[in-house]
């Protein structure tokens, strides 16, 4: 029987993820890796751990699931975003790799986003954000140029992996999406914008559609990874493209709502669309001349966990007595609250904001707090407050036309059966949850199945190995009432943005 590794370099590990061609998951081992933060702000990571923890992954999957590498057909890239790899003649690091998290770039993302102006969302699909790869180039040119002058090639994370295995250098569309340099509707650089930000166009690698193939495992990667000499490697995806992969998300009409620590609304495009005001990220998609619009809002499953730790001490205690999790016995709480929490509005801005306001300033508000109010009312007020600013995100999709008619939840959120009816009734949509909720990594298998021939496209692989599960249908009545309450929750920001930033003046 073939089967498909999927290796997803994330922020805190590497993980190798292998399964059979029907998508069932055969064996996943998960490697962590350090994070240095030089200075407040600074992110990097050494890539030469990444490539260690991949190796190790790789070979206890194989380990583990007792498969011959020689019934292993072929490997799929996928990984943490924007992060900036600089290489020399040899193909050396120069300098430790900058995360997508890393903050020293403002003053280089303004001046990209000043100078380039509306042409930056028109051609790239986004604005230039702190974490994506321009700012972090225009940053090493001012502040090292002795590093800037030594750099012959750049790579993102998961592609530094892609040369150790290969020796080949190359990048995916969709990665590349990422970096703000990217001409996302004719998926190939923006040799205008680079020009006028006066970066060497040869540093920039060749791009190829995620499906592709960008060489094959090396005799020097074999011998470490426990792979076969020859196995074909796909380009890959970022880990968001991957993400849509592995859940379906690759024709019109379906929508994946990732609720992790942050929140991710993702869905397919057949054209290239982009909102004119930047809020969406606009990304060439890992399907092969599709599209992508993505929405984030940074505190999704955050917010619970925020409560669960600041002031779920009772619960978390009595969690520990029973043996449950904390979660459950938050959600039951919550339960026992009518929808809209009886007039009690969360906004859920504790880290800040992206989707759709781009605010650093933004802060969490509970709106309408009374003496009728009490722990279940506040928890269920966060579960609501989470799916409004999710809401926003799927408001401006269908602003450009898209249409939903199933949505498809992951990540820890979606364990919460009342979490999943929530979204369903503030969406106004069914959610299904995954068989397989492996997210990247899975994509990334998938992927590599189409690119050695298992599948003709990456319709046809989705629609054979990704499948879902339970299903909770939306209540139209409890949709109209969370509508009314969303209009209200709309207008809290506007009202709000000036007085948050004369907060952080005072802090």
């Amino acid at each position: 029987m073939p089967y498909y590794l999927g290796v997803d370099v994330g922020t805190t590990g590497s993980k190798a993820l292998l399964v059979d061609e029907k998508g069932r998951v055969v064996a996943s081992h998960t490697t962590e890796y350090p994070l240095y933060t030089p200075r407040v702000g600074w992110t990097e990571q050494n890539p030469e751990d990444w490539w260690s923890a991949t190796v190790k992954s790789v070979r206890a999957v194989l380990e583990k699931s007792k498969v011959k590498p020689e019934e292993v057909e072929g490997v799929g890239l996928t990984g943490q975003m924007h992060g900036l790899v600089m290489l020399d003649r040899e193909l050396k690091v120069i300098r430790p790799a900058i995360l997508w998290n890393d903050q020293r770039t403002g003053e280089e993302a303004e001046y990209i986003n000043t100078k380039l102006g509306e042409r930056i969302i028109e051609v790239t699909g986004n604005i230039a954000h702190t974490g994506f790869t321009a700012p972090k180039l225009l940053w090493v040119k001012r502040h090292e140029p002795e590093n800037f002058a030594r750099m012959r090639k750049f790579l993102l994370p998961k592609d530094y992996v892609g040369l150790k295995l290969t020796g080949e250098i190359a990048m995916d569309v969709n990665d590349a999406s990422g970096t703000a340099l990217f001409d996302v509707k004719r998926r190939k650089w923006a040799e205008g914008l680079i020009a006028e930000l006066e970066l060497p166009l040869d540093v920039f690698p060749k791009v190829l559609e995620s499906p592709e193939v960008r060489g094959e495992v090396t005799a020097e990667a074999a011998e470490l990874t426990g792979l076969r000499k020859g196995v074909p490697v796909v380009a890959g995806a970022g880990d968001q493209g991957a993400a849509g992969v592995g859940a379906g998300v690759v024709e019109e009409g379906v929508v994946s709502v990732n609720i992790g620590t942050s929140g991710v609304v993702f869905t397919n495009s057949d054209a290239y669309r982009f909102d004119p005001k930047g809020r969406l990220h606009a990304f060439c998609h890992a399907v092969p001349g599709k599209w992508h619009l993505m929405g984030v809002m940074l505190s999704a499953g955050g917010s619970l966990r925020w409560f669960r730790d600041k002031l779920g001490q009772l619960e978390r205690g009595l969690a520990d007595l029973l043996g449950v999790d904390p979660y459950d016995l938050l959600c039951r709480e919550a339960e026992q609250v009518p929808p809209g929490s009886e007039g009690l509005v969360f906004l859920p801005y504790l880290a800040g904001e992206r989707t759709p306001h781009a605010d650093p300033y933004a802060r969490g508000v509970f709106f309408g707090l009374s003496l009728k109010h009490g722990r279940g009312h506040i928890v269920r007020a966060v579960l609501e407050g989470v799916c409004y600013g999710l809401r926003d995100s799927l408001e401006l999709m269908l602003a450009l036309g898209l249409k939903v008619r199933e949505v498809r939840v992951l990540g820890g959120g979606a364990r919460s059966l009342l979490w999943r009816k929530i979204l369903a009734d503030v969406f106004g949509a069914d959610v299904y949850t995954m068989e397989v909720d492996e997210g990247s990594s899975f994509g990334a298998a998938i992927l590599a199945s189409v690119g050695t021939k298992a599948y003709a496209t990456v319709r046809d692989a989705a629609r054979s190995m990704v499948r879902t599960k339970e299903v909770v249908k939306h209540d139209p009545a409890n949709h109209e009432l969370y509508t009314k309450y969303y209009a209200l929750y709309r207008e809290l920001y506007p009202a709000l943005k000036n007085l948050y930033r004369r907060l952080a003046e005072l802090v």
